[in-house]
């Protein structure tokens, strides 16, 4: 079948920024390599896109001098580098509509002529900032579709670290409903394309055209455990990845390793720096394991990889992660994930790869993790299937290149080139091999708490 002509919006993308600009320029670049793909971006970031050498067919600039200026005054002023709070994302609404306003009008005639198949909007990524393009062709004469979106995961409850990680604004989110362009946005898109089971959840009511593909991947030559593997009879090696601050729970990590780290069963490398580490640093010290939990900030990222791979386990408890990369990067690698079953983590493991534990409240969740981690300690023949399932896993479904395949299909449909494709759904994205339950908490287990109000 012949390449689609696919013209991708994606104003932040970018090549080495992290989070959503990072996410969304590899999937554009991995579609670009079975499609002829014209990406149109803002022109702050139109150099490095083109110098970062992805075969795109063109990349296009459409600028918003005014709102973009503003909206990075603020931003810098007020928020600094916190990319992920929500009242950026709530001010981001007005640049998002102006962009693809100004989009429009540089490329409806030739949409008209016949010049594009498609047309994909794969940032801004949140489901809370609509798509004036979706109200555009609901005529036609091509399809839009939308994605991936992802947000609105809940402030789980039972967890005190979490009280000042949440914002105030996160209450008012259900107002974007009325904005406009947001009923447009997903009543005229022709496929949907949600990155969560929450996201799922939420866009329900238009599951006739909904996906789940999620929103991270790994690169396919990072698929590789090579890496020298700790002694089968030796301690389990538990490594941690991320930003030392409240929802990734750290602390529930340390907590959770303790008893083995006491009996010489288990050693914890925690790799990644914030406010909290002299926190968890003292949090160490007080349950007497300070000196076989290593600290090592920040690595770079080829280091970080090459220590995922000498690892046994990658213990994850974050609390409320959208996408969860570090995760993928773990499968890949070679370490097997032991998450808890929320957000991004909770929908890509699943029983063939590793384990994870439900939300429930604090002490239950260290106790089950606590048990998931003696579990793969005392049985390395599981340990070693987990870990050849999720190599295999993330090969064949997480990879940007198996993405884009599974976008092509969505694409495909759209155009009337296939039937609607059959994607796995949350928590069923896997190869299908089965493996072992959740551990229970001594004591039995717990009912899940109640949901504070999502977020954007």
């Amino acid at each position: 079948m012949s390449k689609l002509r696919v013209l991708i919006l994606g104003p932040d993308c970018h090549p080495d920024r992290v989070s959503i600009p990072r996410v969304t320029y590899r999937h554009a670049a991995a579609l670009a390599k079975l499609h002829d793909v014209t990406l149109v971006v803002r022109p702050e970031v139109e150099a490095d896109v083109r110098a970062a050498g992805a075969p795109f067919q063109a990349v296009e600039a459409v600028a918003t001098p005014l709102l973009a200026g503003l909206f990075t005054r603020i931003t810098n002023r007020f928020f600094k580098n916190d990319f992920n709070t929500q009242w950026r994302t709530a001010m981001a609404y007005p640049l998002a509509v102006a962009f693809e306003w100004k989009a429009w009008r540089r490329f409806r005639r030739r949409i008209r002529t016949g010049e594009f198949d498609v047309v994909i909007r794969v940032a801004p990524m949140s489901a809370t900032l609509p798509s004036p393009f979706a109200r555009f062709l609901r005529r036609g004469p091509i399809p839009f579709v939308v994605g991936p979106v992802n947000g609105g995961l809940p402030w789980p409850q039972g967890f005190p670290q979490l009280g000042r990680a949440r914002e105030r604004i996160s209450a008012l989110r259900g107002v974007y409903r009325h904005l406009p362009f947001a009923k447009s946005t997903y009543r005229q898109a022709r496929a949907i394309i949600a990155a969560s089971s929450q996201t799922c959840r939420e866009l329900s009511i238009f599951s006739k055209n909904l996906f789940f593909i999620p929103e991270n991947g790994v690169e396919a030559d990072a698929c590789d455990d090579s890496g020298g593997r700790p002694r089968a009879d030796g301690p389990l090696e538990v490594l941690f990845t991320g930003g030392l601050l409240a929802r990734k729970a750290c602390d529930i990590a340390i907590k959770a390793a303790t008893h083995l780290i006491q009996r010489g069963t288990a050693r914890l490398t925690i790799i990644g720096d914030g406010p909290d580490r002299q926190k968890l640093e003292a949090l160490a010290k007080s349950l007497g394991v300070a000196d076989r939990v290593q600290f090592t900030g920040w690595l770079a990222h080829e280091e970080v990889l090459r220590r995922m791979r000498a690892a046994d386990v990658f213990l994850f408890p974050s609390l409320r992660d959208f996408g969860g990369g570090v995760v993928f990067e773990a499968l890949a690698s070679g370490a097997v994930p032991v998450v808890v079953d929320f957000g991004g983590p909770g929908d890509i493991v699943n029983p063939a790869v590793g384990l994870k534990v439900p939300l429930t409240n604090a002490s239950d969740v260290i106790a089950r993790l606590e048990q998931a981690l003696r579990t793969l300690a005392g049985d390395r023949e599981l340990l070693q299937r987990l870990r050849k399932n999720g190599l295999e896993y993330a090969r064949e479904r997480l990879t940007w290149d198996a993405k884009a395949r599974q976008t092509t299909q969505i694409l495909e449909w759209v155009t009337g080139r296939a039937p609607r494709p059959q994607l796995p759904s949350p928590n069923h994205a896997s190869a299908g091999a089965s493996g072992p339950s959740a551990p229970s908490a001594p004591g039995g287990g717990a009912k899940s708490p109640a949901m504070a109000s999502p977020n954007a």
